[in-house]
């Protein structure tokens, strides 16, 4: 069972990661959430991230080609017009960081747990699947482009 309080850490962790690299005016709005039942991936850029511990599971940062390169380019403060292995290791760090932050959270509420360096993929429709782990989505929308959260956790039995 997905609970609340695995979910609450990394939205509050990507707010604050995303305030402190793109400007405290950039606004959030947080979406509607989504159980996901698909294993596809509808992004273009897709960041994972597993987790172990008293939790385990993987995390995902999904977004469009654009919507990377608007991030790095807000974060660099000039154009970034290609979609390079610059973006690609910035967005993997920014989704690296937010879940650094989650996962302190995570320990303060008795769920201490370890990370697996960040993974990227890019390309729509690649299967990831998280097998009997119910996933929730969360939109993040942002100026820059929509991100989303998969957050794939459960408790260590």
């Amino acid at each position: 069972m997905l609970k609340a309080e695995f979910i609450n850490p990394f939205v509050i962790a990507t707010h604050e990661v995303l305030s402190a690299e793109l400007g405290k005016d950039i606004k959030i709005e947080k979406g509607q959430l989504a159980l996901e039942q698909s294993s596809y991936t509808a992004n273009d850029v897709t960041v994972m991230i597993g987790v172990i511990g008293k939790v385990q599971g993987i995390v995902m940062y999904g977004m469009s080609e654009r919507t990377a390169k608007n991030i790095v380019s807000k974060m660099l403060g000039q154009p970034v017009p290609i979609f390079d292995s610059m973006v690609e290791s910035a967005i993997a760090e920014l989704g690296n960081v937010i879940t650094g932050i989650s996962s302190r959270e995570l320990e303060k509420a008795g769920y201490p747990c370890t990370l697996a360096p960040p993974t990227v993929i890019v390309g729509r429709g690649v299967v990831i699947s998280t097998i009997n782990i119910k996933r929730l989505q969360i939109p993040l929308l942002t100026e820059l482009g929509e991100i989303t959260v998969s957050v794939a956790l459960r408790e260590k039995k």
